[in-house]
């Protein structure tokens, strides 16, 4: 059976400023209605909400639509879960999960859109929707990990571990801003790709003990997916920074643009399997942005400071590096058994 012709959704139309009535009225659209035929890629913003309502969401949705306009790609808002058809679906290059909440997609919707995303599709997913389908688990691998509280909003550094990919390579090693900083349930890093985190010293209330990713992305079966736990404040949408991060999700979301985000993974193991030493970790390590060891240390020893440990400083930098290693002892122990 044939595939149903992309970009049959009216390219949205946005004559008033984010964040007012008229906006949202203007951006919010049936799934019937027409893209633009000649953008390269089309994207779907989806914005239903079942729990709470970021105020954020018209903004993100004004500053994905401009991105798209600026960036040679269509951009269609809806709440409407119908939306999530086989044949709706196979319109769009990606989809973006503006903050949505709660249990958003029926069990048929939820085919779909698994079936999409793994045949391809793309998924970008923007703070809050780490908040959603806590029942579903396809869904909480796509996201990576499922949000578990916060502190009050309030000044952070977010530490840079990925100056390739197109959604932080703008940024600098650190990088100080305003926002609402989530918690999760279980840290991702072992099944994503981690391109920033928070560096947990520089503010209060972040309780993932000194390893804290904030935006990562990671293949999906044949698609892809991106998050970023940014994005709960209006101004966040304003800031050419966080845009040039939206729009590089996208790209990536899309297709549009290549980008390594493999999950790390345990290398082969050699020598003997009964222990490893601290030197035997480090090579692990290696090509990691930790790099403060010794250039030679001695035999079973390892780094002679953890400051700088995955972006982090002071206390919050052994515990990354105990973490980890922790983590990789169990991997090595789990593949040493017959």
């Amino acid at each position: 059976m044939p595939q149903p012709a992309k970009r049959h959704l009216r390219r949205l139309t946005v004559a008033v400023a984010a964040g007012t009535a008229l906006a949202l009225g203007a951006l919010l659209t049936a799934p019937g209605a027409q893209a633009d035929a000649d953008a390269t890629h089309d994207v779907l913003v989806f914005s239903k909400t079942a729990g709470f309502r970021h105020d954020s969401i018209p903004a993100g949705i004004q500053a994905i639509t401009e991105l798209g306009a600026a960036n040679d790609f269509s951009v269609t808002a809806t709440e409407d879960a119908a939306a999530f058809t086989p044949d709706n679906l196979a319109r769009y290059d990606a989809v973006v999960f503006m903050s949505t909440t709660g249990d958003v997609l029926d069990d048929t919707q939820q085919s779909a859109f698994a079936a999409y995303v793994d045949g391809g599709g793309g998924y970008l997913g923007v703070h809050a929707a780490a908040d959603t389908e806590y029942d579903w688990p396809y869904y909480g691998t796509l996201v990576g990990a499922w949000f578990e509280g916060h502190p009050e909003p309030q000044q952070a550094v977010v530490v840079t571990e990925d100056h390739d990919h197109p959604a932080t390579a703008h940024l600098d090693d650190r990088w100080t801003r305003t926002d609402e900083w989530y918690n999760y349930r279980t840290n991702p890093r072992p099944d994503v790709h981690v391109l920033q985190s928070l560096d947990e010293s520089s503010y209060s209330g972040g309780t993932m003990q000194g390893d804290h990713p904030i935006t990562w992305c990671h293949p999906q079966g044949q698609g892809r997916s991106f998050y970023t736990g940014l994005g709960h404040t209006q101004e966040s949408y304003a800031d050419p920074d966080f845009r040039q991060l939206l729009l590089g999700g996208v790209q990536y979301a899309t297709g549009a643009v290549a980008a390594d985000c493999a999950p790390p993974t345990a290398p082969a193991i050699g020598g003997s399997l009964t222990w490893v030493s601290v030197t035997s970790f480090n090579e692990w390590h290696e090509g990691s942005s930790i790099e403060p060891a010794a250039s030679d240390p001695p035999a079973g020893h390892g780094y002679e400071t953890y400051e700088g440990a995955y972006g982090k400083s002071g206390a919050a930098a052994e515990t990354a590096y105990l973490d980890r290693t922790a983590e990789f002892a169990a991997r090595f122990e789990a593949e040493r058994q017959p």
